[in-house]
């Protein structure tokens, strides 16, 4: 029996699909999934079935510490012991071994640790490596005709990359951790990549907090020409001789502005035309698809997530590659005409019709991966969700686009003359499409100015002079600080779009573009001021490279791990020196970040607060001499604003739930609003009226929620949610089953519509069953192949996603974040 070992359950489906034209079946191995068909069996994993930690004697983080991690023993634990379990009793019966995990660095660490699973219980059967770069028909089949060996060097350079992010994120984050006081949930996370990273963030955001605006001013006038009228800016030379638009200074300013009022002509001095070239864009690397699916709302880990499933359904290349030079054995004529009898037929077509099909190059060539493109297998546009059809677009339009024509522009300056003081006017207009015409995702917006020639005297009109501001620095957007981080050598290509998602699942940055915490803020200072090396860009970067030196075998794992653990010791000298200073910095951070005012019980300082059970509440930081306490929602996590209620002085508190996020406010304000609104009653309580004449009533709680409970609580708890927003109107009709009003939901946008809720109990049941009986592709973000991945895991309907712990589910889920997860579970609530 030959036994092929793939990276993830999707990929050995599709695999087996392939290499049985049709005829494997799905039997079940130790609760996992196998296909088969003739002497063969395919079995996917999911990523590492193995990872490195240190032995259970360093677990204890009180007894153990931190710097002895730096040198203690790194061993190997299955992760996902049913599938260890299953390749293990195939790998016994096995004649031969084939290995189909995804050509890269990762790929070959996965594919080495089921070699080494397989090898511990058959030591002699062999074992090939098959690579290839999309899953489709003729690359499955050239792969599995043409067997390799593993490569053990490129395997052991991810290898190193595991112990060594072991030993830096373990040691430093028990040790910051430690020093602060934060344990549990609420640990301090320090990583080898992910605090260089943090740091590029901070210290833009000190730029724009440092940033002192400057006053300027410009000037604008309407010229007209046969009774076309266009738009002049007000430009003078500066001291070095350069054409300047903004005048620094408001006399200046002004005097030029009364010149431009008192005129009612221009004479144009000079015109000039010109045409420019417009060269399309290089095929895609992984950066550059991460930037243009940025353009299209995208985050980072969601566009890569989104292309790992169109790759291993076989519609495009590996998304994980640095080339932009398509290889010399790519037809593009060929895999052009496999899109002539598809949506995209007509551009297709367009291109076909050329001669000359000469693709575009970017400056980076490697061997591993092509570029990102299509493959020649076409999708069902229903089989694929609309994002994921979006991004499929986009890689099909981009392949396009590098065999199509330059576009051309033609440029028309025109400056003028205001008794003495200048104007200019620059037209654009495109005249050759070029590549746009396949690619839509560039701006082509055009701006018009009529011809003019040199002595024409132009109507002025509408001088007008606009006082402005020098603006702070941007922040990075995802895909600009990727592109930050690939420039500076910090992670590669498979790992920054992780790192930002981790920055973002612990707490360290929020929104989009994403902006630093205080607490982000305060690991970076402790940092710099304590061991720069934590946060240095070189230092990781020059990791990153003797990484790559294993993979071309010019330096060994053991050598690299041992250097690395030399400058770990560097840093807890360092460290270990400051201990009190740095927790007393990192513990008045944590507090600045959860601080919303003044205790109106007590004086003292209220702060945000989690529960032993995990819910979120404000607490006073005098208990337990005070015990003052303020509940918050329960969905969410709480965000402290910088706007403040005027009445109570205390900040107001934003609940981040993904696309459900919402401004809960003042929490003394809702907490008081709640106190004084009136329970209405609707009804009998199901669960005690009859016994002890309980009562159902439309409740507003402190913390916001609205529902309908009993009256007796907390002696009975029974309850149905309602809608946070909108007025509630009870009205005359009943449920003849529950003898409950129906209800009116007002949301102030559509009064005319509302939206009926009709009895609570009935509500609430339909709710329930719906959720029992939805697919998880109802869900905006979810596939066919997200949804396949979920259901692998366990999570077969959006009730069960509504009950699973989202860190948990997303280290099981490749290609998926805990973001992702709270963010689907918001939209399921």
């Amino acid at each position: 029996m030959e036994l092929i070992v793939t990276e993830k359950n999707n990929a050995a489906r599709r695999i087996a699909d392939i290499l049985s034209e049709g005829g494997a079946s799905t039997d079940s191995v130790a609760g996992v999934n196998v296909y088969k068909w003739g002497g063969r069996r395919c079995i996917g994993l999911s990523g590492h079935v193995v990872g490195v930690d240190f032995p259970p004697e360093y677990s204890d983080w009180r007894d153990v510490e931190p710097a002895e991690l730096v040198h203690a023993d790194v061993v190997k634990e299955p992760t996902q012991e049913d599938i260890v379990n299953a390749l293990q009793r195939l790998a016994r019966e096995a004649d031969d071994v084939v290995i189909a995990t995804d050509y890269d660095r990762e790929g070959e660490l996965i594919g080495k640790e089921a070699y080494e699973l397989v090898r511990d219980v058959n030591e002699d059967v062999p074992v090939k490596r098959v690579r290839f770069s999309s899953i489709t028909d003729n690359e499955v089949r050239s792969a599995f005709a043409d067997p390799d060996d593993i490569d053990f060097d490129l395997a052991a350079a991810g290898e190193a990359r595991q112990i060594i992010d072991l030993m830096w994120g373990a040691a430093l984050t028990r040790f910051l951790s430690l020093s602060a006081r934060q344990m549990g949930e609420d640990f301090i996370s320090v990583g080898r990549v992910q605090s260089p990273t943090l740091k590029l963030i901070v210290d833009k955001e000190r730029e724009i907090e440092a940033f002192e605006p400057d006053d300027y001013w410009e000037l604008f006038a309407d010229l007209t020409k046969d009774d076309t009228t266009f738009e002049a800016q007000y430009f003078y030379e500066d001291e070095d001789g350069n054409e300047a638009e903004r005048v620094w200074d408001e006399g200046d300013a002004e005097a030029a502005f009364a010149t431009l009022q008192s005129a009612s002509e221009a004479i144009v001095q000079s015109v000039s035309r010109r045409t420019r070239s417009d060269d399309p864009p290089a095929p895609f690397n992984t950066t550059q698809f991460i930037r243009a699916a940025g353009s299209l709302g995208y985050s980072a880990g969601r566009a890569m997530s989104i292309a790992e499933d169109l790759y291993t359904a076989g519609y495009i290349t590996y998304p994980r590659t640095d080339n932009t030079v398509y290889p010399d054995d790519l037809d593009e004529r060929e895999l052009l005409a496999a899109f002539e009898n598809t949506v995209f037929g007509d551009d297709a077509e367009s291109l076909l019709d050329h001669d000359d099909l000469t693709p575009t190059e970017g400056d980076e060539e490697t061997t591993d991966h092509p570029p990102i493109h299509p493959t020649t297998d076409f999708p069902n546009r229903n089989d694929l969700s609309e994002d994921e059809w979006e991004v499929y677009e986009l890689v099909v339009r981009r392949f396009f686009a590098t065999l199509a024509e330059p576009a051309v522009w033609e440029h028309l300056r025109v400056v003028a003359d205001a008794d003495g003081e200048s104007l200019k006017a620059n037209g654009k207009r495109l005249v050759e499409r070029g590549y746009h015409a396949v690619y839509p995702y560039f701006n082509t917006s055009e701006n018009y100015v009529p011809d003019v020639d040199e002595g024409d005297a132009l109507a002025l009109a509408d001088p007008r002079m606009e006082a402005k501001q020098t603006q702070p620095p941007r922040r990075y957007g995802q895909s600009r600080l990727i592109e930050t981080m690939e420039s500076m050598g910090i992670g590669t290509k498979s790992t920054r779009h992780n790192t930002i998602e981790k920055l973002y699942d612990r707490g360290y940055i929020e929104d989009n573009p994403p902006r630093p915490t205080t607490l982000a803020k305060a690991v970076v200072e402790a940092a710099e001021e304590y061991a720069d090396l934590v946060v240095s860009e070189g230092m990781t970067s020059e990791l990153e490279a003797d990484m790559t030196a294993i993979a071309e075998g010019e330096k060994t794992l053991d050598e690299v791990t041992a250097e690395s653990r030399e400058i770990l010791d560097r840093v807890f000298d360092e460290l270990t020196a400051s201990r009190g200073e740095i927790g007393d910095h990192l513990r008045n951070s944590l507090k600045a970040d959860k601080t919303l005012g003044p205790c109106p019980e007590c004086g003292d300082t209220l702060l945000v607060r989690r529960s032993r059970t995990g819910s979120y509440f404000v607490g006073c930081d005098g208990y337990p001499e005070c015990r003052f306490t303020l509940p918050l929602p329960s969905t969410g996590e709480p965000l402290v604003l910088d706007e403040t209620c005027e009445e109570h002085d205390l900040h107001e508190v934003k609940m981040l739930a993904g696309r459900n996020t919402f401004v809960h406010g003042c929490p003394l304000c809702a907490a008081e609003e709640a106190d004084e609104s009136e329970d209405r009653v609707i009804g009998a309580c199901p669960e005690c009226g009859e016994e002890h004449g309980g009562e159902l009533a439309i409740k507003q709680l402190q913390s916001g929620s609205r529902l309908v409970g009993c009256t007796r609580y907390p002696d009975c708890d029974y309850s149905l949610p309602l809608p946070r927003r909108g007025d509630i109107e009870v009205t005359d009709e009943y449920c003849e089953e529950h003898d409950l009003p129906e209800l009116l939901v007002f949301d102030g946008e559509d009064d005319d519509d509302p939206w009926e809720l009709g009895c609570p109990i009935c509500n609430y049941e339909e709710y329930q069953e719906r959720q029992r009986q939805k697919g998880l592709e109802v869900l905006d973000g979810i596939g066919p192949k997200t949804a396949e991945k979920l259901e692998d895991a366990g999570i077969e309907d959006v009730g069960d996603l509504t009950e699973a712990d989202a860190d948990a589910l997303a280290e099981e889920v490749s290609g998926v974040s805990a973001d992702s997860v709270r963010e689907w579970q918001a939209k399921a609530d």
